[in-house]
């Protein structure tokens, strides 16, 4: 192989060893580790660039490039199964659990009465330790207050409905908007300044009563939305 190729094949297994986790190295310091030239490390570099492992940017280097999770609309979906589905580790900062009287708007919503008890769960989901979406959730608390007994730190929300207040989520739907974080939600979601962000409203049924009303924010830097249609539609 040649000399470049085998600083590639190196580097290719350094990063699905997690050893950049940050910065990558830059010419200079391949070329120190290796003991090469600079166009010798420019070349491998060059190749992983082309594979979509890297991206190098003038005057900042180089960084790991992550990956972009895809999520199918033909079906109700969980973001849990879409990041363990792409080999990444899944987990949730709970920041509330708690029950809440709800107010005019999420009692029309939910269909119960002004200021009954329901169910709020906010949670900072996470991709490998780093946040990928915000979710806050209502539910009425006649039907979903075994939740507040669960670990609410990984999986998905209707898994631990089923399993804990005997609730199945049998359909629902979504409304999708496109919108640019402010300052909080950024530094909550850890997005760099005019990075755009996915706000979801979802209302999951059970027949056809309200179970939950859900309000997410999902980076658009790190997800996408896919639609996918029969042939002659």
């Amino acid at each position: 192989m040649p000399l470049w190729a085998q600083i590639a094949s190196d580097l290719r297994r350094r990063l699905v060893e997690g050893e950049f986790t940050a910065q990558f190295p830059s010419d200079d310091d391949l070329t120190r580790q290796y003991g090469v030239s600079r166009q010798t490390a420019r070349e491998a570099m060059r190749h992983l660039t082309a594979e979509g492992l890297i991206v190098r940017q003038r005057g900042r280097g180089s960084r790991v490039t992550r990956p972009m999770l895809e999520q199918p609309l033909h079906s109700f979906y969980s973001l849990a199964s879409t990041v363990r589905a792409e080999g990444i580790e899944e987990s949730s900062q709970v920041r509330t659990a708690e029950i809440r009287a709800a107010t005019p708007e999420i009692a029309a919503k939910l269909r119960v009465a002004e200021a009954e008890d329901v169910v709020f769960i906010e949670r900072l989901r996470l991709a490998d330790a780093e946040p990928i979406a915000w979710d806050r959730s209502w539910l009425p608390a006649t039907r979903a207050r075994g939740l507040l007994e669960a670990d609410l730190s990984s999986g998905g929300l209707y898994e631990l409905l089923e399993a804990h207040c005997g609730q199945r989520v049998t359909g629902g739907s979504e409304r999708i908007q496109p919108v640019i974080p402010n300052r909080v939600e950024q530094e909550l979601l850890r997005l760099a300044p005019k990075v755009a962000a996915f706000s979801i409203e979802r209302l999951a049924l059970v027949g056809d009563a309200p179970l939950e009303l859900r309000r997410s924010l999902i980076r658009g830097d790190r997800y996408s939305l896919i639609a996918r249609w029969p042939p002659g539609a």
